[in-house]
């Protein structure tokens, strides 16, 4: 009702008010992305609600992003590769002292999204190098693959000169881009990346750290490659067009070589990992980064089944009785029996905020919102600590206590 002031007057308000909601929702949302991508406590069964919840956070997000216009791009993989794309036979390396790899054996196939895992400074960009040819192995042998088409998203950015603008960094002079076989204006490729046209005449030293990745992205997408290597892709790369990149690499038909520090991108990603354990040594296994963890817990398990006991070498003893029973204090005893109803409180409370938090209209009071995922927090502690205590009373009562 009323004029078309008063319209515009409450359409500015509603705006504000859904722009607010907005950026209190993004926050708390890259709060949980935060937390679920510091591994393995995110899985953990107590936390089952609260990766429902990030899902429902997700999914509002993707209805969010299909409004305001999304990344939108192909990779044309080219010509196919040979099929072997390089054979490694006792391959080392090494950098005067320094051991980057020792009589490493493998097989790299195309189409093989391949993960290397190890900290800096280790040897992954020189083993890329070693795979692509630009390095010669020290000892051994690397067999290079046929018809190899290399497109590399450099992890520090070389292939930007700051001094150009955002539109001759894509078109290079040239008007049109050739993408996927198709002629494409350079402008209309920058919207596909979410660039406005009026960014387009920017120089590459003004664009934040997110619109680098998106550009660098656009320009590695517009040559043909049946390789792909990836360094530190996802640094500065907002969720969004993280997820679709993720989408895009899981449908390419090349092959891949990734280097990330995010677990979940390489879990969603690559089908096997070379890890890089240190002086020299480099192991396959197949899968993702968890795969991994999950592999090398069992190789120590193994391992340390079939160390000899220290209790092997010296002169046999009396062991003591095992599987004595202990009685507990007066004290300990009532703790051990209160604690099974303390805990089930305290996951009905955490369903409780979980469920109030899984509501959208909870962030328009962003204080509330905040408290009760302090809470959370301050549950998911104390049902640790009350579950530890439990496992270590009940152990000292069957008699294996120390």
């Amino acid at each position: 009702p009323g004029s078309f002031s008063k319209y515009s007057e409450k359409k500015a308000q509603e705006l504000a008010v859904e722009a607010e909601h907005n950026r209190l929702f993004d926050k708390f949302h890259a709060q949980e992305e935060a937390w679920i991508r510091k591994g393995i406590e995110a899985r953990r069964t107590r936390n089952e609600g609260r990766v429902r919840r990030l899902e429902e956070l997700r999914r509002q997000r993707a209805e969010r992003r299909n409004v305001q216009g999304q990344v939108n791009f192909k990779l044309d993989s080219g010509e196919k590769s040979g099929k072997i794309i390089a054979e490694l036979e006792h391959a080392s390396f090494a950098y005067g002292d320094k051991v980057i790899m020792d009589k490493f054996s493998a097989i790299l196939q195309r189409g093989d999204k391949i993960g290397l895992i190890g900290p800096n400074g280790i040897g992954k960009t020189t083993f890329l190098k070693l795979i692509l040819g630009e390095l010669q192995p020290t000892y051994g042998r690397i067999r290079i693959g046929s018809k190899q088409e290399v497109a590399y998203f450099d992890q520090f950015r070389s292939a930007l000169n700051e001094n150009d603008t955002v539109f001759y960094t894509l078109g290079q002079g040239n008007d049109y881009v050739e993408v996927g076989g198709k002629k494409k204006h350079v402008m209309s490729y920058l919207e596909d990346f979410l660039f406005h046209p009026a960014r387009a005449q920017s120089p590459v030293s003004s664009l934040s750290g997110g619109e680098r990745n998106r550009l660098l992205l656009a320009k590695l997408f517009t040559r043909p490659a049946n390789i792909l290597v990836l360094d530190e892709p996802t640094n500065d790369l907002d969720i969004d067009t993280q997820e679709l990149l993720e989408d895009l690499l899981r449908d390419y038909q090349g092959t891949v070589f990734l280097v990330s520090h995010d677990r979940m991108f390489l879990d969603n990603v690559i089908t096997q990992s070379i890890v890089f354990e240190g002086n020299g040594r480099l192991k396959e296994y197949i899968g993702g980064y968890q795969d991994y963890i999950d592999a090398k817990s069992r190789e120590d398990k193994i391992q340390t089944a079939s160390a000899p006991k220290a209790s092997d070498a010296e002169p046999a003893k009396e062991k003591p009785k095992a599987n004595r029973t202990v009685k507990l204090s007066y004290k300990e005893q009532r703790e051990l029996d209160a604690l099974p109803d303390e805990i089930a409180a305290l996951e009905a409370e955490q369903a409780e905020i979980n469920t109030q938090l899984s509501y959208p209209e909870i962030f328009k009071d962003y204080e509330k919102a905040g408290a009760l995922q302090n809470r959370a927090e301050e549950i998911e502690m104390l049902l640790l600590e009350k579950l530890e205590r439990w496992e270590l009373l009940e152990t000292k009562q069957n008699g294996n206590a120390v």
